[in-house]
């Protein structure tokens, strides 16, 4: 709205508020006040924590002593042999495992999406792995691929294959961390997201590339893909950040060896921190880790731009 010059204005006046609205502001912040406690002092001031002691050399039994930036000269420089040994066996890990899960997901989602009988009983077959807590699938995935009487070696034996030594070999280790990774996600959240996701996407052009004699292929490629490239985008993007932070898995199955061939950069964070009780130099490492996946992340964004579409930029 144009202001004429020499016009007046009149600042506006924002209504008080009654009695009523106040009471209903202050339970709703009364309301919220249990999370955002807990948000406080279990998540903020840890994290603040975190950064303060990455400064310092603490050892919990002695208090905090500043060393300014040496421990992030230590873990950088290559005082530490393990730090990049461990960042590279991560990214091992996330660039076999991001891609196959991603692909795996997607196969499963597009076989669940079809109308079979007992859509629902599959549906809920695929999913059951995904609640199985990571410490009691790492103990079964340890036995089934137990290099002498593991059931994965019966089965290959049995058919004539030669059966790997898995966790017992430096060469199958992370294969076989990745294999365990696999079997808990492949049916998990990025499954369903992909369910919804093809689910959503509009009849209207599967039909119309129909009419033009486009076979299921081509539909496929050119128009269910592009419809699912946020969906793909949002689970890659969520599946590097946990591939990137896989621990549970190789502690309990492994243990970080044989002779450091699963030492990852969790399992190193935490050893240093909870067996060593290095607390100042552990946080320095975690913060080391979090900025390589900040890192990662913002360019995925920025490399988005050139493949990722999304349906209200149809014009």
């Amino acid at each position: 709205m144009a202001v004429t010059a020499g016009a007046r204005t009149t600042p506006t006046v924002r209504p008080k508020m009654t009695a009523r609205q106040r009471r209903r502001a202050l339970q709703g912040y009364a309301f919220l006040s249990p999370w955002l406690f807990g948000f406080l002092a279990f998540t903020a001031l840890p994290i603040v924590m975190s950064i303060v002691l990455s400064f310092t050399k603490y050892s919990v039994l002695r208090p905090p002593e500043f060393i300014g930036l040496k421990n992030y000269q230590h873990a950088l420089g290559g005082g530490d042999a393990l730090v990049w040994p461990s960042i590279g066996r991560s990214f091992y890990y996330a660039l076999v495992s991001v891609p196959v899960g991603l692909i795996g997901s997607l196969l499963v989602a597009i076989l669940l999406n079809q109308n079979l009988r007992v859509t629902p009983f599959w549906r809920t077959l695929f999913f059951l792995p995904t609640l199985t807590p990571s410490v009691a699938s790492a103990l079964l995935w340890r036995w089934m691929l137990n290099p002498e009487i593991g059931l994965v070696k019966f089965f290959l034996n049995s058919v004539g294959l030669p059966s790997p030594r898995w966790f017992a070999s430096m060469e199958w280790a992370i294969p076989g961390i990745i294999l365990i990774g696999l079997w808990g996600s492949v049916g998990g959240s990025a499954m369903i997201i992909f369910l919804a996701g093809l689910q959503d996407v509009p009849i209207e052009l599967i039909e119309a590339a129909e009419i033009d004699g486009a076979g299921r292929l081509r539909k496929f490629w050119h128009i269910t893909i592009p419809m699912l490239s946020p969906v793909v985008f949002f689970n890659m993007i969520m599946g590097i950040i946990g591939a990137l932070r896989v621990f549970d898995t190789a502690f309990v199955a492994t243990n970080g060896g044989p002779s450091y061939a699963t030492w990852f950069i969790s399992l190193h964070i935490y050893r240093t921190a909870f067996m060593y009780f290095d607390m100042g130099y552990a946080a320095a490492v975690a913060w080391i880790l979090v900025v390589i996946i900040v890192t990662l992340t913002i360019l995925q964004f920025a490399l988005s731009k050139t493949w990722v579409f999304y349906q209200g930029e149809m014009r």
